[in-house]
Parts: structure tokens; C-alpha cells; sequence
């Protein structure tokens, strides 16, 4: 559907982050030969921005749909399609189980660290960050570059306010200088590396030319701005997860407490203190045993539990916060 104007046409887009966890990874369904999200334009057959959402990603990829959520409205400035409309991209966040999908080579299954290998600091802190990242953000923040004006800097800033601005945001974004990560900002720290030009994406024309870049030690690109988008929704659900029992709907059945904790740990990127966690799940009286046991492995089977019918009616987590592992 587009909207005409005296200047151009708008067309809405409708874009899907559909996560899940497998075997410990958490993952995303792409399209594009993992180089885009399942998307199409809003149709006037659509009878709604979700159902539109939903007949897309079903037809590109068919996989079915559970439980989803509005992420996102991308409007910038300067988000065009190819024949000039203004592109206007509505996002929604899904989770899901991975499922086996049909021989399309260009529908998949992808690891979220291959868009973002900074993020996973599950075996610690990723060497990638003080090897490339930081002195490359230093460069850039503390360099002569005055930016493209995106970043709400005064213009009575100095020259000088400017790089100190830049360079207090990169500490923050990427726990330097003493800073804390924070998991959640998933989001600020892709864009600050988009801002300095440091992934392939910066370096494309307003035409979203095909070359999308090659993939490399700072990830995957994707066409568009898919990747900032994916980025979003890893922010959104690394944050749900610490107030919402959304894990649920990435879980099967039945599991075991440490199938539990890796799933928490492959979208957190954190690595987890065991006893605390399972302290954590206890409080929290969200699951139940299902009187099965783990097959195979070594040592004692593993008790299976599942949640309990509440978790179904959305039952708030307050306040939780995720027992990191100290390294």
C-alpha cells in the first residue's frame, strides 16, 4: 500500500525477527541466503499490519507462527526502495522452535552471533573487542571526523567536546574504561559501529546498492538496514527475559534445568552461575517436574521438568536479575 505525496511515495514494509534456541545457539530465521529477514510491503488484501506480517513470512519461508509482538517502526530519514518510495518498515518480534523447513537455499536457519560475534561473551570477554573493535571505535571517536550529524551533538559543541561526547558513548556501549557491559545494548553498540563506519552497511549509497559486503571479523551484513533491525529485537527479548518467563515459548515440552539455563545463556550471551540460577527458578515456582528423566549421557539421568500452566497467563517476573558468572 503507498501513500502518494507532492514528493514522493511511501510504502510500508513489514519485517519479522523470528527467534529461537537450539542446542545451546540462539538463532533467527532468515531469507536471502541469510542476508535479510523474512519481509514484503503492506497489500491491500492484508487486513491488518500483523496478518500481512504473518502471510509473508509463511509464504517465503512456511513456517508457522505463534506468539508475536510489534518491535519496532523504522522511519528515518533517508530509507528508500529502489524506484525511490520512502520505505516505512513496521517490525515484529516472534519466538519460536526451530523447525525443519523446505529445500530453499535462500530460507535458513542463522546463528545471531555470525550478525553480531561482540555480543557472545559466554566463554568471557570476545578478543575481537580489544584486538579490533576498541582501537578501531578510539580512531574514529577521538579522530578529526565530525560525524554525519545523526548523533545530537550541539552545535556550539568545541571540536574537542565532540570527540569526548563520542568517545564517552563508545566506553559506555562497550564496557572500556572501566565501564560494565550491558547486554541489553545491543542496539547502541551496532549503531555506533554503523556510525563510524566500521561495518560494511555504513558504506552504502541511498540506493541500498546490492553489495552488501562480505562477512568478516565485525560480522554479516545485511541488505537494508535488516541487521539494525535484528539487532532491536535481540535487545528487546535480552530484556524481556530478565522480567517475562518469554523462554517459554522457546522451550520444548519437557527439558532438563541446564537445557533451561543454556537457552537463558545463548540469548543473554552471558554465561549463568548454576546453583543461583537454579536458586532463581525455584523462587520464581515457575516450572514443575514431569516425572521423566533425561535419556542418555553419562552419570545420573537428569530430572525433566516443564512450566506450569500459569507461565500460560504471562506471569510477570519482577525485578529478576540474571545470575551472571564471574570470570
Amino acid at each position: 500500500m503507498q501513500a502518494h505525496s507532492q514528493e514522493t511515495s511511501v510504502q510500508a514494509e513489514l519485517v519479522a525477527v523470528l527467534a529461537a534456541v537450539s542446542q545451546g545457539q540462539p538463532r533467527v530465521l532468515t531469507t536471502e541466503c541469510a542476508r535479510a529477514l523474512p519481509s514484503g510491503p503492506l497489500e491491500q488484501a492484508h487486513r491488518s499490519l500483523q496478518m500481512g506480517m504473518r502471510a509473508w513470512v509463511e509464504a517465503q519461508t512456511q513456517h508457522p507462527l505463534g506468539y508475536v509482538e510489534q518491535l519496532y517502526t523504522f522511519a528515518d530519514k533517508g530509507r528508500f526502495a529502489s524506484q525511490g518510495e520512502r520505505v516505512i518498515s513496521v517490525s515484529y518480534l516472534g519466538l519460536t522452535r526451530e523447525e525443519p523447513l523446505p529445500q530453499a537455499l535462500e530460507v535458513g536457519w542463522q546463528d545471531v552471533y555470525r550478525y553480531f560475534p561482540w555480543e557472545d561473551w559466554r566463554e568471557g570477554e570476545p578478543a575481537l573487542l580489544r584486538e579490533l573493535i576498541w582501537p578501531r571505535l578510539q580512531v574514529w571517536a577521538l579522530g578529526d571526523s565530525e560525524g554525519d550529524g545523526s548523533t545530537g551533538f550541539d552545535p556550539a559543541y568545541s571540536r574537542a567536546q565532540r570527540r569526548a561526547q563520542r568517545w564517552q558513548r563508545a566506553c559506555y556501549a562497550f564496557g572500556m574504561e572501566g565501564a560494565a557491559w550491558n547486554e541489553d545494548m545491543v542496539l547502541q553498540r551496532y549503531e555506533l559501529l554503523f556510525e563510524a563506519g566500521l561495518v560494511p552497511e555504513a558504506q552504502r549509497g541511498a540506493d541500498h546498492a546490492p553489495d552488501w559486503g562480505e562477512e568478516g571479523p565485525l560480522g554479516l551484513p545485511m541488505r537494508h538496514d535488516h541487521r539494525r533491525i535484528l539487532a532491536t529485537g535481540i535487545a528487546r527479548l535480552r530484556a524481556k527475559i530478565k522480567y517475562r518467563p518469554v523462554v517459554y515459548e522457546l522451550m520444548p515440552p519437557e527439558f532438563t534445568l541446564l537445557q533451561l539455563q543454556h537457552a537463558v545463556e545463548a540469548l543473554a550471551g552471558r554465561g549463568l552461575h548454576k546453583q543461583n540460577f537454579r536458586r532463581l527458578v525455584e523462587q520464581q515456582d515457575l516450572l514443575e517436574e514431569s516425572g521423566g528423566v533425561a535419556s542418555g549421557g553419562a552419570g545420573r539421568p537428569a530430572k525433566l521438568f516443564r512450566f506450569k500452566g500459569n507461565v500460560l497467563l504471562e506471569r510477570a517476573i519482577a525485578g529478576t536479575k540474571l545470575p551472571l558468572a564471574r570470570g
